[in-house]
């Protein structure tokens, strides 16, 4: 099982909020979630991103994979593999 750390999409038409979790990179962009560990929202200046940065270096380090999005925004957060 390949297991990827990306967004989940909320919000409503042309105002999106993001959700960073953790999910087998066969399930749906908003489906099953294996952890929730951060919201990221891009709308507000400057945008705002929460991460929960133990469980984030947990998953890394068991070998999850960040998608570019996220990987770009934990980086930006000081959070690296």
């Amino acid at each position: 099982m390949a297991v990827k750390i990306r967004l989940r999409r909320l919000g409503y038409k042309k105002h999106p909020v993001y959700r960073v979790v953790v999910a087998d990179s066969r399930s749906a962009r908003d489906g099953a979630v294996i952890d929730e560990i951060g919201s990221y929202d891009p709308n507000q200046e400057p945008s705002l991103f929460k991460v929960d940065e133990e469980a984030a270096k947990k998953w890394l380090s068991n070998g999850a994979q960040p998608t570019e999005t996220v990987a770009r925004l934990l980086k930006q957060a000081g959070i690296e593999k």
